[in-house]
């Protein structure tokens, strides 16, 4: 059982905030940058290379985003130390100083007029020392309330909004009456159901700021021609696991929030927040993008229900799956942290699921791995939002 006097061990970092696992990483600036990356990681065991797709030339809100990203995922409290390789000097240097804010160990380093060889040598040498330096940083203990956790479901179906959703819900609701700092999102499957995610907002502002996220999402689905979603939402495996509607979705989809939970702010993609309480963040819905989004906020556990079984990871952020489907549990046991299908079955009540998923949820936080961890799933995919220049 939760309460305010509950605890976790962390990793607590110079500006404060609290991390659960403790990673030195490698991070590319740009796509070009990505082969010198897996190189440094190659030499040096225990540092972790997170390479994405994406090169330069953005501009605009994408470019703000992009450096938001990736300077969040640098700044994330489950990061010890950052090693930044880029192309150029210009931009490395900028996600090296968004870093540097937060007080943590970062260094950067640009290849041209080096070349893959000085820069990997270099490289190579700063990690080690990085990851030597953060081998000797000790867990110490945490108020719960100064853990953020994030949601997001996939692949959902009937289930979903029946067990694993309302599972997620229960803890949220203990978490939020505790002080924690949680998120939820996925602007595009509140459809049908933002009335509900409006009228949980705490204030006029919080509401119209939301109203604002909602409405520029249904701006973009109108100006593409595509209001009835019909390629996309519900998705082809949502329709095979009973979800018939968006509105269906929806509905399922806001049992994450639970049934006290004020919704206390709004944040654009990759923002962080600035006070404890629940807030929604403007994302897409797909998996490893908002995961990626919530890793680049601050987040530092992830729950992420599933009705027919979706495999999504992350390099920074544990991901704890739960699914309510008894079908999905047996046929990717190695994929579930917990099966909450017994709810449905009536062999334990809501409260009872909630409770044993804090405990899987306090163990994460401890050091133990989740399934995603040890079986390598490392997704890690920037939104987009124009082409490049």
């Amino acid at each position: 059982m939760l309460s305010k006097d509950s605890t976790f061990f962390g990793y607590r970092r110079a500006n404060g905030r609290v991390g659960v696992r403790n990673h030195v990483i490698i991070l590319p600036l740009d796509d070009l940058s990505n082969a010198a990356c897996e190189a440094v990681a190659h030499n040096i065991k225990g540092s972790l290379v997170i390479n994405h797709p994406y090169g330069r030339l953005q501009f605009g809100a994408d470019l703000e985003l992009y450096f938001r990203t990736l300077i969040g995922a640098g700044s994330n409290p489950n990061v010890a130390a950052v090693v930044v390789i880029g192309i150029e000097n210009g931009w490395t240097q900028k996600i090296v100083e968004g870093i540097a804010a937060t007080g943590k160990p970062v260094t950067g380093f640009g290849i041209e007029r080096h070349g893959d060889h000085e820069t990997i040598m270099k490289a190579s040498k700063v990690a080690r020392e990085y990851v030597q330096w953060a081998s000797e940083i000790k867990r110490e203990e945490c108020k719960i309330s100064e853990l953020w956790v994030s949601t997001k479901c996939g692949e959902s179906d009937t289930t979903s909004g029946c067990g694993s959703n309302p599972t997620v819900g229960n803890v949220f609701d203990k978490l939020h009456g505790l002080g924690a700092t949680l998120v939820f999102g996925e602007t595009t499957e509140l459809t049908g159901g933002e009335n509900f995610v409006a009228d949980r907002c705490i204030n006029d502002d919080v509401r119209k700021r939301f109203q604002f996220m909602f409405d520029r999402y249904q701006e973009i689905i109108d100006r593409n021609k595509t209001s009835d979603l019909s390629d996309s939402q519900p998705t082809k495996g949502n329709i095979e696991g009973g979800l018939t509607t968006i509105e269906e979705k929806a509905m399922g989809n806001i049992q994450k929030i639970g049934k006290k939970c004020t919704v206390d702010g709004v944040l654009d993609k990759a923002e962080t927040p600035s006070h404890p309480g629940l807030w929604f963040m403007d994302s897409s819905s797909a998996a490893a993008e908002m995961v990626t989004l919530c890793a680049a906020s601050g987040y530092v556990v992830h729950f992420f229900p599933t009705g027919q079984g979706n495999i999504i990871g992350n390099p920074i952020l544990p991901v704890i799956k739960l699914t309510a489907n008894p079908r999905t549990a047996r046929t990717m046991s190695e994929h579930i942290d917990f099966d909450c299908s017994p709810l449905l079955q009536r062999e334990m009540n809501l409260d009872e699921a909630g409770d044993q998923l804090i405990d899987i949820m306090l163990r994460t936080a401890n050091g133990r791995l989740t399934n995603a961890e040890t079986l390598g799933h490392n997704e890690f995919v920037i939104t987009r939002l124009y082409e490049s220049a």
